[in-house]
């Protein structure tokens, strides 16, 4: 069987990303803060699909849970197939008014982490082949304060090592989902209809979780789940960045 490494498993994409993987018939290793969800998470899928499943409680803000984790997929004798970059957070998008702190916090989960695990999946899959998901967003292609910067920087490695180690037989795909039903929203309190985010605007975590798997089964380095956001993202390539940034104060994606 294949094993999928997926971070930011106790709710949201993370949690979905696990149940279609394991329905497909994936051992996984689920990473995540608090061991609670995600033994109640594992409990459910071993129970459901007769899946090995793997609780690997880390804060990813910590370096030596980072190392952690990293060593777990460097690990030759239980090799990861998938590893899906996941675990992030989002601050309020006035910069200048957040906890620096919390933005150095910010910056380690999305893009520190998600660096040193990746460096640990390449090193591990090449030659033998693997694929890696990093989780980011449509705010990579706008200008929307530090989020948006972390997800470009995503956006744009993944590009770059999906290029360069295709050779070698590891795909890089960056998912790049817009507004979706998530935990995620929540917990920054937005929900449909608010901030003047339509409900259309709003996916739904499975269609993005199977747009996204599909896609980097075919090798895709960005995959933006749904019609309506590719054609955003297409409009953002030439419109004034003045525009688009006034517009994505608007909401967090």
């Amino acid at each position: 069987m294949p094993t999928a490494l997926i971070t930011g498993a106790s709710a949201g994409l993370g949690a979905e990303f696990a149940r279609q993987l394991a329905a497909k018939g994936a051992d996984l290793v689920l990473v995540a803060r608090g061991t609670d969800a995600l033994n109640a998470l594992a409990g459910e899928l071993r129970a459901q699909h007769g899946v090995a499943v793997e609780v690997l409680a880390a804060d990813l803000a910590q370096e030596s849970d980072v190392t952690r984790v990293a060593e777990r997929i460097a690990d030759a004798e239980h090799p990861i197939d998938l590893l899906v970059n996941n675990a992030g957070f989002g601050l309020p998008l006035q910069f200048a008014d957040n906890d620096i702190d919390d933005e150095v916090r910010h910056l380690r989960v999305h893009v520190e982490a998600s660096m040193r695990l990746m460096h640990a999946g390449i090193r591990a899959m090449r030659g033998r082949g693997g694929r890696i998901i990093n989780v980011a967003s449509v705010a990579g292609f706008i200008s929307r304060s530090t989020y948006s910067a972390c997800k470009s920087w995503l956006i744009g490695f993944s590009r770059w090592a999906n290029a360069e180690y295709s050779r070698d037989g590891v795909s890089v795909t960056a998912v790049c989902p817009g507004f979706t039903h998530t935990s995620f929203h929540a917990r920054m309190g937005l929900s449909p209809g608010h901030e003047g985010v339509p409900g259309p605007m709003w996916l739904d975590a499975a269609d993005v979780v199977r747009e996204g798997l599909r896609d980097a089964a075919r090798g895709k380095s960005v995959s933006i789940p749904s019609l309506r956001y590719k054609v955003i993202v297409a409009l953002s390539r030439v419109l004034p960045s003045s525009l688009t940034a006034g517009v994505a104060r608007r909401g967090r994606v």
